[in-house]
């Protein structure tokens, strides 16, 4: 146990590392944003990420889970043992111009940033050099470990890191995600989903002389998706089923040998996810027995619903509130303001003080990959104001602070809290007790049993036609400086 005075000193000096950087913090979020990767192919992103930690004396491992673009970098040794978790991946076709209140793509139709993981990032290796600058300093035991995790917009990697064994010695874990407050919760927060390729094989045929020798596939995906219109009145109120059509045919004329559609299926429970993409796989097989043809389906993602832990939550709230949210100026206000008419979203400006923790949250719909290492390790989530309050991600709106003072003051806080929680957990044994003892509540008599299929491999080749396609575009707008910790 670390006296109060020793813990203040210690917490002291690791904030002071965070201001120190606080232009290299940004540099570096910066770089991310201009880079704007999809999923699994993060290469720049998770390189420059690696780079940093190792050049900050982490022994960092690249490649875990047969992912390229992901590692895991540890400092120290010995117990306890912390993880901190995060992703840096883009999403399509939200390109978009930093600074500016009104959609304007830096390079039309390619990715970019529209929710703030480049924020993401930044956060967790600043937070990370500064608390392995304190463990140095003053002699802190225990090791600090560093997952890149690679496409969680696709919700891919981090069950493939839990199936692989990489959390078995974890005593606590730290997930950090961008928000427009300065905030943790604890409680169930998101649902568990199973994501899913159906490809339907067919016979192609001329479509105007002899269609009757075919086996139309596309017929099959359409067949597929009527039934999974009509089983939407027999869903639990809380399921949720949605598609995209990814091969469709090559022209008119030609009916389709082969069609492919990509669903999720999501709900609140392992379980019922589990049961809903059952249910889906079925209406395939009936909708390829219509249509004479057959029905292949790959499972790309499967994860667990998020669940944050009270115990660490009570220390993120902690170090929160030491750090205290970001001054924020009168044009970065009038900017968000301005953002928020633009998005139609409420205009409200900044938030101006930090979120109380209150009781369990209410889970909501979306899903995180991070799931499933919530259900095995007492798991806290530190949400930094990095972006604008009310727009809604995944929309243009959502990536046009990430490259201002906006996002760059939010990233400090959030690396000062990250850093603050680290060392808190390292240096003061109850509070990783109260962790566990209320992990072990929470989870109750839930047994963690992967939705992910045991033999699934990573799908490293998802999205690479598309970076292959816009990265020379989107090279010239590269941040020339590189980050360099002091």
């Amino acid at each position: 146990m670390t006296s109060a005075s020793d813990a203040a000193t210690i917490k002291t000096f690791a904030l002071d590392v965070a201001e120190a950087n606080r232009a290299e913090i940004a540099k570096l979020s910066d770089a991310l944003f201009y880079f704007g990767e999809l999923g699994m192919q993060e290469h720049e992103s998770a390189a420059l990420l690696a780079d940093m930690l190792a050049e900050n004396g982490f022994s960092v491992e690249r490649g875990i889970s047969g992912f390229p673009t992901a590692f895991c970098a540890t400092a120290g040794s010995g117990g306890p043992v912390i993880a901190v978790h995060t992703e840096y991946d883009a999403n399509p076709n939200n390109s978009q111009a930093s600074g500016v209140a009104e959609q304007k793509p830096i390079v039309q139709d390619a990715p970019g940033h529209c929710e703030g993981h480049n924020c993401n990032a930044a956060v967790m290796v600043a937070g990370a050099i500064a608390a392995k600058r304190a463990m140095d300093k003053f002699g802190i035991k225990g090791t600090l470990k560093i997952f890149g995790a690679p496409g969680e917009e696709q919700l891919i990697s981090r069950p493939y890191f839990v199936r692989d064994g990489l959390f078995a010695d974890v005593d606590a874990a730290l997930h950090v995600h961008v928000s427009g407050a300065f905030d943790t919760i604890h409680g169930l927060t998101h649902f568990a989903a199973v994501s899913a390729y159906f490809t339907f094989h067919g016979e192609t045929s001329h479509a105007s002389v002899t269609p009757w020798k075919a086996r139309d596939a596309l017929d099959a995906v359409v067949l597929m998706d009527m039934g999974v219109a009509q089983m939407r009145e027999h869903m639990e109120t809380d399921m949720r089923a949605h598609r995209v059509i990814t091969h469709g045919g090559d022209q008119p004329n030609v009916i389709p040998a082969k069609a492919t559609v990509w669903w999720t299926f999501r709900g609140p429970t392992a379980e019922g996810a589990r049961a809903l993409f059952e249910r889906g796989r079925r209406i395939a097989e009936g909708a390829a027995m219509m249509t004479d043809t057959t029905v292949t389906v790959e499972v790309m993602s499967a994860v667990w619903p998020v669940r944050t832990n009270q115990g660490l939550a009570e220390v993120v709230q902690r170090n929160i509130e030491l750090v205290g949210m970001p001054a924020w100026t009168e044009d970065e206000d009038a900017f968000a303001r301005k953002l928020q008419a633009a998005a139609k979203a409420g205009v409200t400006g900044l938030t101006r003080k930090i979120t109380p923790l209150t009781g369990p949250t209410r889970q909501r719909s979306p899903s995180n990959d991070c799931g499933d290492v919530s259900w095995v390790v007492p798991m806290g989530r530190i949400g930094f104001p990095s972006n604008v309050p009310g727009v809604a991600f995944h929309h243009w709106g959502a990536g046009a602070a990430l490259a201002t003072s906006i996002a760059h003051k939010g990233c400090v806080a959030g690396a000062k809290a990250l850093a603050g929680t680290v060392l808190d957990l390292l240096t003061e044994p109850a509070h990783l007790a109260r962790a566990k003892a209320t992990f072990a509540t929470e989870i109750g008599e839930t047994k963690y049993r992967p939705l992910l299929p045991p033999d699934q491999k990573p799908p490293i080749a998802l999205n690479r036609e598309l970076m292959e396609q816009f990265r020379p575009l989107m090279r010239p707008h590269y941040r020339k400086e590189r980050p360099r910790f002091v």
